[in-house]
């Protein structure tokens, strides 16, 4: 419970996290893997309950999550969005945007196991429901067809792994990005 909300599988995440171990693997300009790692930091508040035509209880925590390249310190990625949480069902959404006009709203689950929480989501290009908007650019020169997104929480660790599915440079590619993270802060 925070503040009188009982935000499920949700409430671990709120707080600052840093790490230090994170790998990008995205296509260079041939389509080939370019390796960059990276550091980055997460932050996570309540942003409270939401109702849905009388029917559908929410709860989320919005985020904002900041990349840098680790030999130089530069943002090379940024991102902002919600994850959600319906208790009544246990559906997980993730919504994200990413300054390179592209938004996604991922749908999945939350399995809790051995004291880890494990988060689950997925998005398809096409989707009624958990899909993928990109602007005309984008869709022309570097569509992502697919989002995967699998997080876990144990204590005061945080690690994620992702999958954007592209098709970029006339070829399909896995953009890949996975890190571990700490829990600086509890607030």
């Amino acid at each position: 419970m925070i503040d009188g909300i009982d935000y499920g599988p949700l409430a671990q995440l709120v707080g600052g996290w840093v790490g230090d171990k994170g790998l990008d693997v995205a296509p260079d300009a041939d389509a080939k893997p370019d390796q960059t790692h990276f550091t980055d930091e997460l932050s996570f508040e309540v942003a409270g309950s939401a109702e849905n035509a009388e029917e559908q209880e929410l709860v989320s925590v919005r985020y904002h999550h900041v990349v840098r390249k680790s030999d130089s310190g530069l943002v090379f990625h940024e991102q902002v969005g919600h994850w959600i949480f319906e208790p009544a069902t246990g559906l997980l959404m993730h919504s994200l945007s990413i300054p390179r006009a592209v938004c996604v709203l991922a749908g999945g689950g939350v399995v809790e196991q051995d004291g880890e929480t494990i988060f689950d989501v997925k998005a398809q290009s096409g989707s009624e429901t958990f899909g993928i908007v990109q602007s005309p650019f984008m869709l022309e020169k570097a569509k992502t067809k697919a989002f995967h997104m699998r997080m876990s929480v144990k204590g005061n660790q945080l690690s994620y792994s992702e999958v954007m599915s592209l098709h970029i440079y006339g070829k399909d590619f896995e953009h890949t990005d996975a890190s571990v993270l700490t829990r600086v802060s509890a607030t």
